[in-house]
């Protein structure tokens, strides 16, 4: 698995490299915590579609038999303030999704992994922020033997180091970096991750966000694809994604966003788009 090291690192260098030409504010971002009592919520429609893939050498090809995969989904992520430096996460989605090619047609609906994390604040100063986050992935709300599973099962675990620093004075921006190893149980590999996000706020209504997010396999797994299952969810697989997300503040609560996210590169899953329709509320 030494490629897949090696293109972890290539893609962090290039990654920062990003940063560095980016223009990016003091909205939201994954370092910061929430302050005690107070909460951050979002609503999410998204629409996913692939009816390409990424093979085991990382080349695009269509997928087998005229294949297409579908998967619309409704999310809810929550964060709270427990105290100043301590932050409850969770999330939660609802799925539709849909499998067909010449031979088969799958379709499957219903609540599917969620997770529950921590983020603790670990310093913070004019070099910015630094914390960690905690968290578990849940897969008891659905059958993982459906042909076409809604998660693949089995618990994952994640331990994510993340840094934050907001750009005011120089502009109305802030950059936030993450990186994490998740431990998957049973037939899965383990993942290396990483996020780049930069953001900046276009007046007094609109802002925009820009996220580079990957995953490189451990290589610790079992190398092989269910060719009846969910293809987005592979044994063993790596994939990078680009999210480029647009806001509108409907007043000082609410805010209105539309998102695209494409994948950029990958090995051994599907290559597909997302549009988000999200509604965001900080009361």
């Amino acid at each position: 698995m030494k490629n897949s090291i090696l293109t972890y690192l290539l893609t962090t260098c290039i990654a920062f490299l990003l940063i560095v030409v980016a223009t990016s504010s003091n909205l939201f971002a994954g370092a910061w915590t929430m302050e005690k009592g107070k909460s951050y919520h979002r609503f999410a429609a998204n629409y996913y579609f692939a009816d390409k893939e990424f093979d085991n050498d990382g080349d695009s090809r269509g997928m087998a038999s005229n294949g297409e995969f579908r998967d619309f989904n409704l999310n809810y992520y929550m964060e709270y303030g427990i105290v100043d430096k301590l932050t409850a996460i969770t999330s939660i989605y609802y799925k539709d999704l849909r499998k067909e090619d010449d031979r088969f047609i799958y379709d499957t609906d219903g609540i599917g992994d969620f997770d529950l994390g921590l983020r603790y604040q670990l310093y913070s100063g004019r070099v910015g922020i630094f914390s960690v986050q905690g968290m578990v992935k849940v897969p008891e709300l659905y059958d993982e033997d459906d042909a076409l599973a809604l998660g693949n099962g089995q618990y994952d675990y994640e331990v994510r180091l993340l840094y934050g620093r907001s750009l005011w004075p120089i502009i109305h921006g802030y950059v936030n970096l993450e990186s994490g190893y998740r431990w998957r149980a049973e037939e899965p590999a383990d993942e290396f991750r990483y996020l780049i996000e930069v953001g900046s706020d276009l007046g007094k209504k609109f802002y925009t966000r820009a996220k580079l997010d990957g995953l490189v396999s451990a290589g610790n797994g079992k190398d092989r694809v269910d060719n009846y299952g969910n293809p987005t969810a592979t044994f063993e697989y790596d994939l990078t994604k680009l999210d480029l997300t647009a806001g509108y503040k409907l007043n000082t609560k609410w805010g209105l966003e539309l998102g695209y996210t494409t994948a950029l590169w990958g090995e051994s899953t599907a290559k597909g788009d997302t549009w988000t329709l999200a509604l965001s509320f900080q009361p």
